[in-house]
């Protein structure tokens, strides 16, 4: 399967994706202000402990700064913020989830900053439900599925948009537009 996964072109995605759906698929679920939300854990690279961010001044709120992981730098998306709510306030339990998006050929490492890390998980496709329509708490467009876990529901989030690198990109500009402009 290693194969596969970094073979290019559209034949090898067809054939992951094909081999993942057959079976339950693991998740790393994290808690955000009293919310259970998951990712593939596909998707991570690595948990670290919270540390010392270097703010990077005119970014948007939810963009908390820069680490430096092993000489690259790589941002830290606060999903709170990202979501619509509050800053996260740091706390002991605080980390941030190294994320590895794939974007054609190009490869971003960006940090989440979440609450606490729970546990990885695993849901069968037939445990869940597609995304509501309304009444989330976020954008439904972030959440490819609400999955069943011991009778209450995880917030399966769609990673590629909740840190789309483009839409990012353009919150940035329009927050260094728009910060002076709004005063």
């Amino acid at each position: 399967m290693g194969q596969v996964v970094q073979s290019a072109g559209k034949a090898g995605t067809a054939v992951q994706s094909a081999a993942v759906d057959n079976g339950p698929q693991q998740y790393l679920t994290f808690t955000l202000g009293g919310e259970m939300f998951a990712v593939a854990i596909l998707n991570v690279k690595e948990i670290i402990e919270f540390g010392s961010v270097t703010e990077i001044p005119m970014t948007p709120a939810f963009i908390r700064g820069v680490i430096n992981l092993r000489g690259a730098v790589v941002p830290v998306i606060d999903l709170s913020c990202r979501f619509g709510g509050k800053s996260t306030e740091v706390a002991r339990r605080t980390c941030i989830v190294i994320i590895e998006l794939v974007e054609g050929d190009l490869k971003h490492d960006i940090g989440i900053m979440v609450d606490a890390v729970s546990e990885v998980l695993e849901i069968s496709p037939a445990e869940i439900e597609p995304p509501p329509s309304f009444g989330a708490k976020i954008r439904t467009d972030f959440i490819s599925g609400m999955g069943k876990v011991n009778g209450k529901f995880v917030i399966i989030l769609s990673i590629n948009k909740v840190l789309s690198v483009e839409e990012i990109a353009i919150l940035s500009q329009m927050g260094e537009t728009g910060s002076t402009e709004s005063v």
